[in-house]
């Protein structure tokens, strides 16, 4: 069974058909859920080589109906009048006229039952599959089911199939059963499957014993409503106030455990900055992502399913999606779906704070989001081209969106420009008073801001999330000599910095031509501090900064054994500090003042030293 949600059934010959579309809406009873419903309407047009043509009577049918004599259109036209008691799940009655068509017309034939035991739709396929109507992205309650169930026919013995697993999940029913139809018309057994809430070993999808339809026996009301509440119960057990829920995907693609474990731990960093709680991880190994879904298909089912189990809201994935693969994901689980570069992008638009950080921020949302804008629609829609195929209505809704969006970008970037001609002006001052400049930099949440703190007392925000703080902070430093410095807390890298970002925070990031000196703060307790410093490395040549002296400043050796951050240190010629508990400091302010002013010096004094680390 196959649930084509939005695109043409497969057997249909394009222009035989034509659909008229009607909105209904089912009460249901037992649980009281309210079940928005589309009906379809399919007029059925014949036509042959003579100037003559008969029009059938429509019916209330969806799929393929191309080709079905008017007794049998008036058969399926019938299923519309049955009507199970409330606490029946299947009679043998509706079984063996859904077998009997079925065997006439040599398709699978369906229904949808909604709580009240009416039949909302009549559904045809073909020999081996059948196919649902479109819901559009209209999702239940939480911790609820649809409030229909489906009830079709197959023509072999095959049972329940993978699409018919599939389209009970997507579409949250409340169950699926498939009858076989046999040789003579009558019913065969019927298999019957329902989805199970989380903590059951499994795919998450109870399946029953197959029986006669005449043997079923399951008061249907008691048991979908046992099924909603221990649902229900499930999501409650989850529940985390003012967090979106999500679950994050990950594929390994050639990366080695270690790389993969890191990447994946700083994406749940990532998702916990943006104030979003994970409920789930799914990971594949896979030498390389799928080009139409990043997952493979049994991977993609596995998801759809723990997406349903925990009723999450959004889903993560590790890889930056293509427009493609976004569509794809979105349309087949009907959730939210991002990547990394959108999360960073949220978490920039939460931390922005000055007009400088929001207008950048907007900037780089919209670059990323143009591309993706392009992919929404038919180009071949366009008017803007003129001739033949372009005169009439002008420009599609897509190209004004498009153009919107590009003249957004233009006004944004001349506001930029204006605003870093005046972060210029600034710059020239200090150059023309000879102030040095220390710009502190590194990976996010290695301790920039608390740095700050430590060495100036500025009432700077500190938080243990990444990008706490964006928009950079400069206060004034006096070395013991009383010679003068202006420091810098910059915005946090990370590794695979989203292009965007990089374009739209270069003017930010631009300030940092004007350093004497970058202290280069590490983390020195996180996991792959060595591939964080290479990222932070890689980031200062892309913008053309890799000439300015660096001096490694190795944070948080308080959380490490004792003397460990001291070696790290020595081996890469840096200095060891705790910037908490204001340790190392001395040693820092030392080496700065060496890098900043290497002619021969007087001798400092160890008291001006001590007063100045202490804060």
């Amino acid at each position: 069974m196959t649930s084509h949600l939005r695109g043409t059934p497969r057997g249909h010959a394009l222009g035989a058909t034509s659909v008229g579309l009607h909105e209904c809406s089912a009460a249901g009873t037992g649980s009281g859920i309210a079940v928005a419903c589309h009906t379809l309407t399919r007029f059925l047009t014949f036509s042959d080589t003579t100037p003559e043509s008969v029009e059938e009577p429509s019916i209330q049918v969806f799929g393929n109906t191309h080709g079905l004599k008017a007794s049998q259109a008036r058969q399926l036209e019938r299923l519309f009048r049955r009507r199970l008691p409330a606490d029946c799940l299947l009679n043998n009655e509706l079984a063996r006229q859904l077998t009997e068509i079925s065997r006439d017309i040599r398709r699978q034939v369906g229904v949808l039952l909604d709580r009240r035991g009416a039949v909302a739709h009549v559904m045809v396929g073909g020999p081996s599959s059948i196919e649902l109507p479109d819901w559009g992205r209209l999702r239940a309650g939480r911790g609820r089911l649809r409030g229909l169930r489906c009830v079709h026919t197959h023509l072999g013995k095959e049972g329940l199939t993978r699409d018919d697993l599939t389209d009970l999940l997507l579409l949250r029913l409340d169950a699926m059963v498939s009858v076989a139809a046999r040789e003579d018309g009558l019913p065969g057994l019927a298999h019957i499957a329902a989805l199970q809430p989380a903590g059951y070993e499994g795919d998450g999808i109870e399946r029953l014993s197959p029986v006669p339809p005449a043997q079923i026996d399951i008061d249907f009301q008691g048991w979908i409503r046992d099924r909603e509440a221990e649902l229900a119960r499930s999501v409650r057990g989850e529940e985390v106030a003012g967090s979106e829920r999500a679950v994050l995907v990950a594929v390994t693609a050639g990366r080695s455990g270690e790389e993969f474990e890191t990447h994946l731990d700083e994406l749940r960093e990532l998702a916990f900055s943006a104030d979003v709680a994970i409920v789930d991880v799914v990971t594949q190994q896979r030498p390389r992502v799928d080009p139409k879904t990043v997952v493979g298909q049994g991977k993609l089912q596995d998801l759809m399913i723990r997406a349903f189990q925990r009723d999450v809201d959004l889903v993560i994935f590790d890889q930056d999606l293509t427009p493609t693969q976004a569509r794809n994901l979105s349309a087949r689980m009907e959730l939210r779906v991002i990547d990394r570069s959108q999360l960073i992008l949220d978490i920039f638009a939460q931390r922005a704070t000055t007009r400088d950080g929001k207008l950048q921020v907007e900037l780089a949302q919209l670059k990323y989001r143009l591309p993706r804008l392009a992919q929404r629609a038919d180009v071949s829609l366009s008017r803007l081209a003129g001739g033949i195929g372009g005169r009439g209505p002008g420009e599609t809704k897509l190209e004004v969106d498009r153009r919107r969006v590009r003249d957004r970008v233009a006004r944004l970037e001349r506001e930029l420009a204006k605003l870093g001609g005046q972060r210029e002006q600034r710059r020239r001052r200090r150059t023309r008073r000879g102030v040095p400049v220390l710009s502190i930099v590194g990976y996010t949440n290695a301790g920039k801001s608390t740095l700050l703190r430590a060495l100036t007392g500025a009432d700077a925000h500190v938080e243990d999330k990444m990008f706490a703080t964006l928009d950079p902070m400069s206060r004034r430093l006096r070395f013991p000599r009383e010679r003068e410095v202006v420091i810098t807390d910059t915005v946090g890298f990370i590794r695979d910095l989203p292009p965007e970002l990089v374009a739209a925070f270069r003017a930010t990031l631009e300030e940092l031509n004007d350093a004497s000196l970058l202290l280069h703060l590490v983390d020195a307790a996180a996991p792959g501090a060595e591939r964080r410093i290479e990222a932070v490395q890689r980031v200062l040549e892309e913008i053309g900064l890799s000439h300015i002296p660096e001096l490694l400043v190795f944070n948080q050796v308080d959380r490490l054994p004792e003397g460990v951050g001291a070696s790290i240190a020595k081996r890469h010629g840096g200095v060891a500090v705790s910037a908490l508990e204001k340790t190392g400091l001395r040693e820092l302010l030392v080496k700065a003042e060496e890098l900043l002013w290497s002619e021969d010096t007087p001798q400092l004094d160890p008291r001006r030293l001590a007063d100045l680390a202490a804060g």
